[in-house]
């Protein structure tokens, strides 16, 4: 990846966590902080890597995403609006009665919304399926998925990893938001599921672990996990929860409330200094 293009994707970024933001403060209410820590490796997706056209979300030969934590909403519809599959200005709307924009994300709705999800475990079930069309139909389409750390403690993902394998689906890469924070505290106290790594490697996966704010390390990660032939691949990213906004970082209060005028005002003039900043350089 060349420099400018790392420029690019993080002042992407710094856009997208500011309709994050902007998006739960207008519906006071959502998810920011899982939100937030999944925004890098959103961006990079949209921005940089996936085969997808905002001017035609349903083009038949588009790169599949599926948010299986689907609370991270807010994450997703601010990397669509800044890609530009519909007005940025809409992410005030989010969870507002006749929006598109809802609470967890609905592919009847929502433009560039490939899957409706919500209930933990279900959309990687559901883009495993999609893996499996895309091959039995001789199609180039690769499917990419993002589960919570909490959520891989369902054992429906378990399910959908053993099938994964066993079908071969080496076109489906799994990534694991890994903040270590769920709605009830550390995921560590809650319900351990590490070593993640072991786990998804034990189903028969290829296994990375990566920083999952660096834009470099994602990028060789993903390609890396594309070269592997024969079985699916999962990165494991090592993030933040509530990452950019400092009085939201790794403070699990922030998984699903709104903020207020105050914490409102705080962050986004925190996040348009970071945009600033990146502008800058």
């Amino acid at each position: 990846m060349t420099q400018d293009e790392k420029k690019q994707l993080k002042i992407a970024a710094c856009k997208v966590r500011l309709g994050i933001i902007e998006g739960v403060y207008a519906a006071k209410s959502g998810h920011p902080g899982g939100s937030l820590s999944a925004a890098d490796v959103l961006t990079y997706l949209y921005f940089k890597h996936m085969n997808v056209d905002p001017q035609d979300p349903r083009w038949e030969n588009r790169d599949r995403f599926v948010l299986s934590k689907g609370h991270a909403a807010p994450a997703l519809y601010s990397v669509l609006a800044n890609r530009g599959f519909f007005p940025v200005d809409e992410l005030k709307t989010l969870r507002r009665i006749g929006s598109r924009l809802q609470g967890h994300p609905n592919m009847n709705l929502t433009p560039g919304v490939d899957m409706s999800t919500g209930s933990l475990g279900q959309g990687v079930s559901t883009a495993a399926g999609m893996a499996l069309g895309a091959k039995r139909l001789g199609s180039g389409v690769r499917v990419y998925t993002l589960l919570g750390d909490g959520e891989i403690e369902e054992g429906q993902v378990w399910e959908a990893m053993m099938f994964a394998s066993h079908y071969k689906l080496d076109n489906l890469l799994v990534f694991v938001d890994n903040n270590n924070l769920q709605i009830d505290g550390a995921v560590s106290d809650v319900m351990s599921p590490y070593p993640i790594d072991e786990k998804f490697a034990a189903f028969g996966l290829f296994v990375q672990t990566v920083d999952g704010h660096d834009f470099d390390a994602i990028d060789a990660a993903v390609k890396r996990a594309e070269q592997e032939k024969g079985r699916p691949s999962a990165i494991v990213l090592k993030t933040v929860k509530g990452k950019g906004v400092s009085f939201m970082e790794n403070q699990v209060g922030w998984h699903g409330k709104a903020p207020n005028d105050e914490q409102y005002h705080a962050a986004m003039e925190e996040l348009e200094k970071a945009l600033r900043e990146e502008e800058a350089e």
